[in-house]
């Protein structure tokens, strides 16, 4: 998949609104305690509304079809985890479920792009959110540009094996993973 920015104004069904949004209910959370909440942004005058609260290099949010702000419960989570619980599985859980949201929106042939450029409480006061309900990230959802989502990095230099530096492997296990090929070292 591939970040969408250009989106040409085809609205996106809200049957597959409701599969995106299912998809993210199913991701992994700490504790299986789903700490996500969701909140559906598709109405234009709204969209345009938000999208002024975000940094001005994001204004392209508004030609998206929809926009979904996922939200992290942050009592829940505290309650369950405390400190750690809030400030880091809160937004791991969250990430999941964005991944899971634009890879289902990419199945459906929907673009996407997870913007996490925001301040926090100005997006709470738009939306209305209660206290302990905190924005994770905005996900842009629509129709438009598709672009080539073949310019990304080989593994072999992020791959490391049993320690960070090692990035030799017994090729044996490894031959048999054509995708992996590359990342094999000659000893």
């Amino acid at each position: 998949r591939k970040s969408m920015r250009k989106f040409n104004g085809g609205s996106v069904a809200w049957e597959d609104v409701a599969e995106i949004l299912e998809a993210g209910s199913l991701a992994p959370s700490s504790g299986n305690v789903q700490n996500w909440v969701f909140v559906v942004v598709k109405e234009q005058e709204n969209k345009e509304s938000f999208v002024e609260v975000l940094p001005t290099e994001q204004s392209w949010a508004a030609d998206a079809s929809v926009l979904i702000v996922v939200c992290s419960d942050m009592e829940e989570i505290k309650t369950l985890y405390g400190e750690r619980g809030e400030e880091l599985y809160a937004a791991q859980n969250c990430a999941a479920c964005c991944e899971n949201m634009v890879l289902k929106a990419t199945d459906l042939k929907v673009g996407s792009c997870l913007i996490g450029s925001f301040e926090e409480e100005t997006v709470a006061k738009v939306l209305s959110l209660e206290k302990g309900i905190v924005p994770q990230a905005v996900l842009a959802f629509g129709y438009g540009e598709v672009r080539d989502p073949s310019d990304r990095a080989s593994l072999k230099p992020i791959v490391h094996f049993e320690s960070f530096g090692n990035q030799t492997r017994d090729t044996k296990a490894w031959c048999r993973m054509a995708s992996l090929k590359g990342m094999i070292k000659k000893k």
